[in-house]
């Protein structure tokens, strides 16, 4: 982000020098008339925003104004007294039913009858015989269990009862309708059938569905209350099916079109008070509401509980609204609470689910742990994060209608360059574009660095300066993708271009040298990602090489950054260009009254019983000379500077010999001085 916004300021000192550049030049050659500046205020900004604001205002009240428009129910007090009537002369005309019934039996015919005895006969097999059949289903693909993995084989056997127990009305449902497809039979009781066996069949998946979930365990969250839902949402599910199965069955045998209304009014109401009945069960509601570990989440779900009473009576109020007509009002309603409440927790759990399946991919044995595979994780992880947050947002400000509204609000121009208007929503969409851009670079890096790299064998400065090539070109993409989403042309970077020029001769020197020098590093390859350098008394590991400088990371875990021009300019200690073995020089030195050869043995041997002292090459000891009080010995061992410091190896090294020097009786000098008094070389006086 330090970079990006680092690159930014000097687009804009460039363009700032465009502009200074025109301002010098106009004072030497005659101005132009009317030629508009490069980038200048919109002048109409302020009445635009008021003129749109207007607009909308206007669009939500003529829309609030509709909300409460009602729709005609179709029935009236006149239908009220017709069905009193009817209910009350129904006795009487049981015969004429029972004609009616023979009558219809007659134009069946055989082949009717067989067909409305198959499917009765199948509905009685499927309300019977159906627990034997899933019983027989699951023993004959038990053996499938061994080739699917564990998590997934309870999904599979849920999906594949879910089909088993909807089998018959599938079934029926597609003789009928290739029955229909040949025949094209008109009579009422034959399209009945087919209506009737949509709502078995949309009615038996649903049922299946809801015990697969509420009542199999698929479903952690439904574990306590599960049975009792899925008791409760089957009278509803049912009380539903039946009546759209009455509704349908009347309009079938053309009733009159006020009692079809009165019909549907009547079984909607029910419907809603039979939702209320439901939803009394707060606690067994609440907890099909999955646990997450989300803030917003768990305060969402706080406040639900706390409101969820009034919550449900005021759906339920909505909810006889729409049955008296005022359906544009509930389902306004609707669409802006349970419809954008629906959708939160939906992306909340699938968000929820992604990332756990990636934490434990990540966690996997196949993955190996290390800085590039973290960093990749981390990577996709925020990609997720930030595709979920942009899609919720987008369908919930769709389902509270405020898109356009927001589209409209932020189209008036805030800028113009040149003669292009620059746009709020303009800029909006720009950083969405840079922002996936620059997201799927850093993805496509990480994924080269953890899985690309390693298989092909590619070394660590190769691989890091590929990347930083792939960043800039990526970010070349991005900004181009940028001005073409602003509709900007890029014939405008050669103004930038031309402007560099006047930025470095206007003090931009430093920072130009320093970014020819990045680019140098980088793709010289005379230090890389991982190198352990010194540059001057400061030592330790390249951590990252940006555009204007170099982060060194101490031992002592001091970062140091390091001006680029700075590293090319002057010596620098590369321990690792080619090797990371480097040759350490121990002095010790032991008595006169010791043995040489007897010394040399130990040093060696204290030298390989430390791993941290590399074993690629054979520890050496040279007689270097005589001291004042000792022997003096070189003890030359290899270390890996990148695993092990100096400092810690002499300390391991001096604590084993001095050790075994000391078993070994042999003594290590420190020098004495003698001191001789002399008497008696003054005179007494007396």
């Amino acid at each position: 982000m330090k970079r990006s916004l680092l690159i930014l300021l000097m687009l804009v000192m460039m363009l700032q020098g465009v502009l200074s550049a025109k301002e010098v030049s106009g004072d030497q050659q005659p101005k132009q008339q009317n030629s508009p500046a490069a980038v200048s205020l919109a002048n109409d900004m302020g009445d635009a925003v008021r003129n749109e604001v207007s607009r909308v205002g206007e669009q939500f009240h003529k829309q609030a104004i509709s909300l409460f428009e009602r729709s005609p129910l179709g029935w009236d007090e006149d239908t009220l007294v017709s069905l009193y009537h009817f209910a009350l002369a129904l006795p009487l005309r049981l015969p004429e039913f029972m004609s009616h019934i023979l009558a219809q039996g007659r134009a069946l015919g055989f082949v009717g009858s067989l067909l409305v005895l198959i499917f009765l006969g199948a509905a009685l097999y499927a309300l019977m015989g159906q627990r034997r059949v899933m019983l027989r289903v699951e023993k004959s693909v038990h053996p499938l269990k061994r080739f699917m993995p564990d998590e997934a084989y309870p999904y599979f056997l849920s999906a594949l009862k879910i089909v088993v127990a909807s089998l018959i009305p599938l079934l029926l449902l597609g003789v009928y309708s290739l029955i229909n497809a040949f025949i094209h039979y008109k009579a009422v009781w034959f399209l009945l059938t087919g209506r009737l066996l949509w709502v078995w069949t949309l009615g038996a998946l649903v049922l299946n569905l809801l015990h697969e979930i509420l009542t199999s365990g698929l479903y952690p969250a439904a574990e306590r209350y599960g049975a009792l839902l899925y008791r409760r949402a089957r009278l509803v599910v049912l009380y539903i099916l039946g009546g759209t199965a009455v509704v349908w069955g009347a309009e079938a045998f053309a009733i009159p079109a006020d009692i079809s209304a009165f019909l549907k009014f009547a079984i909607s109401l029910s419907v809603v008070c039979v939702l209320l009945l439901l939803f009394f069960n707060k606690k067994a509601i609440l907890s099909l509401l999955p646990e997450l570990p989300y803030r917003s989440y768990q305060t969402f779900r706080k406040n639900l509980g706390r409101y969820y009473y009034p919550v449900v009576y005021g759906t339920f109020f909505t909810g006889v609204l729409w049955c008296f007509g005022y359906k544009r009002f509930s389902e306004f309603l609707w669409t802006k609470t349970w419809a954008v409440v629906g959708v939160y927790v939906g992306f909340m759990a699938v968000y929820h689910l992604a990332r756990g399946r990636l934490t434990k991919w990540a966690g996997g044995k196949a993955v190996p742990d290390n800085e590039e595979t973290r960093l990749f994780f981390k990577t996709l992880q925020r990609l997720l994060l930030y595709v979920a947050v942009i899609w919720c947002a987008v369908i919930i400000s769709d389902l509270l209608g405020l898109s356009e509204p927001i589209v409209r609000l932020c189209s008036f121009p805030i800028l113009r360059i040149g003669q292009n208007p620059l746009t709020l929503w303009l800029l909006i969409k720009a950083l969405i574009v840079f922002s996936v851009l620059v997201y799927l670079s850093v993805l496509l890096r990480c994924y080269l660095s953890f899985k690309v790299y390693p298989s092909i064998g590619v070394d660590t400065g190769l691989a890091y300066a590929l990347n930083t090539f792939l960043k800039y070109l990526f970010f070349f993409v991005a900004f181009l993708a940028t001005m073409r989403a602003v509709g900007l042309s890029p014939q405008l970077l050669m103004v930038f271009a031309g402007a560099a020029g006047i930025g470095i001769g206007l003090g931009m020197q430093n920072i130009a040298a320093n970014l020819i020098s990045g680019l140098s590093i980088v793709f010289g390859r005379r230090v890389r990602k991982g190198d352990w350098i010194q540059v001057g008394d400061t030592m330790g590991v390249v951590t990252d090489i940006f555009l204007n400088s170099t982060k060194v990371m101490t031992r002592d875990n001091v970062e140091y950054l390091v001006p680029n021009s700075q590293i090319l300019s002057n010596m620098i200690v590369n321990y690792t260009l080619s090797s990371p073995t480097i040759r350490l020089s121990v002095p010790v030195g032991v008595s006169y009254g010791a043995d040489p050869l007897r010394a040399q043995d130990i040093f060696i041997e204290a030298a390989k019983q430390h791993p941290e002292l590399t074993q690629h090459h054979t520890p050496e000891v040279r007689f270097v000379g005589y001291g004042d009080s000792s022997i003096n010995f070189e003890v030359l061992v290899w270390i890996d500077i990148r695993k092990t410091a100096r400092r810690k190896a002499k300390s391991l090294l001096y604590f084993t010999i001095f050790e075994m020097l000391k078993k070994e009786g042999i003594e290590i000098p420190f020098p004495q001085r003698d001191i001789h008094i002399r008497s008696g070389l003054i005179s007494d006086p007396s």
